[in-house]
């Protein structure tokens, strides 16, 4: 997991329980663009889900992730359909099952195309 957030999503460790439990289990906490991130040494999951984090990424940064993930072996996952002006997804699971998404559009814009579709 920390290879992902730090390598593909660039995040930076702040904190490493080591030995100690202060919660369930041993835990890392990351900071990815401002936001906290805390990870927890655990069992894999035992099945691959569409279950997802998605994260922003600008346009530009696609190919860069794109070989990032491909460099660590990451399992990249088909995108779904897409309609135009919705922007581009990498789908990739971690070593553990988790499914992450880097998502080259906005909030607002996918609303708004979706606003469109339904007028």
């Amino acid at each position: 997991m920390e290879e992902v957030l730090t390598k593909v999503l660039d995040a930076t460790r702040i904190y490493d329980s080591g030995e100690d439990t202060f919660s369930l289990s041993k835990e890392r906490f990351f900071d990815i663009g401002g936001v906290w991130v805390a990870t927890m040494q655990g069992e894999s999951l035992p099945v691959k889900s569409y279950n997802h984090v998605a994260f922003k990424i600008e346009p530009d940064e696609y190919d860069s992730k794109l070989r990032c993930i491909r460099a660590l072996g990451l399992e990249l996952k088909e995108g779904r359909s897409r309609v135009s002006g919705e922007g581009h997804s990498l789908y990739f699971y971690d070593h553990d099952n988790h499914l992450f998404e880097l998502h080259s559009g906005t909030l607002q814009e996918r609303l708004r195309r979706y606003k469109q579709t339904t007028e």
